[in-house]
């Protein structure tokens, strides 16, 4: 393996701040399942409520397939005016509290996974990292009129009990986060991740409420004070919006109350259902298969 530290150069006055603080990294790739636009929308908030600035920048030329996500480019009359290029950042944020954490997030690797992850792990040590943390949505049988069921996983199981849903083995395509959280595991660092059940109706669509979810859920385990209020409030907006859109649609409130019912009844169950293995994987497939073109991811 080509020496991981070449992926990255770091902003040394930044790192320097950051001695002794163990701040959590957060990571948000872009280009996998991302039902409810949860892991995209997520990383785009925290960029916009936290102070930030650049703490490394990752080489992505040497991660990238320019040829599978192109970028974004403006011809203006007789000359090409503006590339819209990929980057991969880690950032420092502060929270509400002047709390520093981290922020890596820009586009999924598409090659050198196993270099990419241990540069990131390096970085991570280097940087005192405490634990990484991650999200994402996936589409489920849930309807948007109930709180957002969230599964945790993480590399210490004792840190990911009371799942709304018991999920035996089941063998899934794999995502950078996915790997870069094992990887970690296998090193001995705390590595957590939450999964935010979102609507399947809804999985094409931003859906705020599962993003609020799962940072609340970031924000608990890292000891963060995010500022969820603008995020809740776009929750409620965007409720009142599908409720206007779909209002003539004779077939979406009986679907909606049929999924409230399964719903209830998982609820006073205590998370009794089980999905199989073959239900999650048609799910998964499902939501792939009817994936747009990505969007761009802008520098």
């Amino acid at each position: 393996m080509l020496d991981p530290r070449a992926l990255y150069q770091i902003e040394a006055d930044a790192a320097a701040s950051l001695s002794g603080l163990r701040p959590a990294m957060i990571h948000l790739f872009d280009g996998y399942i991302d039902a409810g636009m949860v892991n995209h929308a997520a990383a785009r908030y925290l960029l916009e409520v936290c102070d930030h600035q650049v703490l490394a920048r990752f080489d992505h030329d040497q991660l990238h397939d320019y040829r599978s996500r192109r970028p974004q480019m403006v011809f203006d009359t007789n000359h090409w005016a503006e590339m819209i290029d990929y980057s991969l950042l880690l950032h420092q944020l502060s929270d509400a509290n002047g709390k520093q954490f981290l922020l890596l997030t820009g586009p999924e690797p598409d090659s050198q996974w196993n270099r990419a992850a241990a540069a990131v792990l390096l970085l991570a040590n280097e940087l005192g990292v405490s634990q990484l943390l991650t999200c994402s949505g996936v589409p489920m049988a849930v309807p948007h009129t109930r709180p957002t069921l969230v599964t945790a996983h993480a590399t210490d199981p004792a840190l990911a009990t009371g799942n709304p849903m018991w999920i035996d083995r089941v063998q899934l395509p794999g995502a950078f986060s996915h790997v870069l959280e094992y990887r970690a595991g296998e090193a001995g660092m705390l590595a957590q991740g939450f999964v935010a059940h979102v609507p399947h109706y809804l999985a094409q669509a931003t859906f705020p409420q599962a993003t609020a979810a799962v940072l609340a859920r970031i924000a608990t385990v890292a000891g963060l004070e995010l500022p969820l209020d603008p995020l809740h409030a776009r929750a409620q907006a965007n409720l009142a919006e599908i409720a206007t859109e779909t209002a003539s649609d004779p077939e979406f409130a009986p679907m909606v109350a049929t999924l409230e019912e399964q719903y209830d009844q998982l609820a006073a169950s205590g998370g009794a259902s089980v999905p199989t293995a073959e239900e999650i994987g048609a799910a998964v497939e499902q939501f792939l298969a009817e994936q747009d073109p990505p969007d761009e991811f802008g520098a």
